[in-house]
């Protein structure tokens, strides 16, 4: 079987590094003999427009110079890594397979299934699969997840850890991973967040990657093409700033007086407007017409007045998520930045928590 680790388990030392077309985020976690999480370190490092795009690394030499600079700052000592590919370059599906079967029947049926939904070669692809649970329909059956992405596109990913002086031990989706992340924070509600209706949002540049959960179940997901870079192009449209310069006022926060008023309250607005647009596919696509709780992950999540909009276009209870919340937290890891920074992690963490899963 072609494998690429898509759902590998590492309990060595490991650091998830989420690349996106924006920055590169680290997470480093420890956990002790209780199985509390420890925040050991964190970090994120800004990646110019054009060095990632769709998901492809245009600018190689560049993005592995940023990932060095991170890796540096940060100061973890780790080696071992965890990646994610975008969901748009990987095929996944689910499939029902006889329960019993052993390891090597298990991957000959996989394959098999897997010529059907997959419209290349199997040499050409990277292939793995992982039993979800009993199936739900089928007494004795499992249920398999199979997943499979083109060679090369793994292959860049373990290029780049290469370059930057680590080894990638796992290259997951980045999709599952903020999943994983987020389980952590659905516990974390009322009940436990069983039986909740979780619709989650995680803001991107450009793309926003919407996720309706239940009970660890994914029952709905879809991409939107909007993000955190249109705010950008209405600093850039409104002050005449270049897009580098309105990113990095952005950033830091030294944006004109009016801003509030004339930019961020309009963006706002529009954000949750698309979202709300995106929660009526999903009531128009499926037999539900409520969810119980949104959550918005993503740079963009912690704009000031977003979770009142969001309510009040969706009549939704709305929440950013941290995926840090009940952690413990390292000395070194500044607390201040960390509480605005906290929502651009939740894949980054996902990655970082591949280590401790048995």
């Amino acid at each position: 079987m072609n494998t690429g680790s898509l759902f590998s388990r590492q309990p060595a030392p490991l650091i998830g590094l989420d690349i996106s077309s924006s920055s590169v985020k680290l997470v480093e976690l420890a956990q002790d003999r209780s199985g509390d999480l420890t925040l050991e370190r964190c970090g994120i490092e800004p990646l110019e427009r054009g060095w990632i795009n769709e998901g492809n690394i245009e600018k190689f030499d560049e993005v592995v110079d940023a990932t060095r600079r991170l890796i540096n700052r940060t100061g973890t000592k780790a080696k071992n890594v965890a990646m994610a590919l975008p969901a748009s370059v990987v095929i996944s599906k689910r499939i029902i397979l006889p329960g019993g079967l052993s390891e090597r029947e298990m991957e000959v049926q996989v394959e098999t299934e897997a010529n059907q939904y997959i419209p290349f070669s199997l040499d050409e692809v990277s292939l793995d699969f992982c039993v979800a649970g009993p199936s739900a329909t089928s007494v004795g059956d499992i249920e398999v997840v199979i997943a499979a992405s083109r060679k090369e596109k793994v292959e860049d990913r373990q290029g780049l850890a290469e370059a930057a002086g680590l080894t990638a031990v796992v290259v997951d989706v980045e999709n599952y991973a903020a999943r994983l992340a987020a389980s952590r924070v659905a516990g974390r509600l009322p009940g436990g967040g069983r039986d909740a209706t979780i619709a989650l949002f995680e803001i991107g540049a450009q793309t926003t990657s919407m996720q309706v959960l239940r009970n660890d179940d994914v029952i709905y997901e879809r991409d939107q093409v909007f993000g955190g870079a249109q705010l950008t192009q209405l600093l850039v449209r409104q002050y005449g700033f270049t897009f580098e310069e309105a990113e990095a006022k952005k950033r830091a926060g030294e944006l004109p007086d009016d801003y509030a008023a004339t930019v961020l309250q309009p963006y706002v607005d529009s954000l949750a407007q698309e979202v709300e647009r995106a929660l009526k596919f999903f009531f128009t696509s499926t037999p539900y017409n409520r969810v119980d709780y949104v959550l918005l992950a993503g740079g963009t999540a912690g704009l000031p007045g977003l979770i009142d909009a969001v309510t009040r276009f969706t009549s939704f209870p709305c929440q950013v998520v941290n995926p840090f919340d009940g952690m413990k937290v390292a000395r070194g890891v500044r607390d201040k930045k960390l509480v605005r920074e906290a929502p651009s992690y939740l894949t980054a963490c996902g990655l970082a928590m591949r280590r401790f899963l048995r």
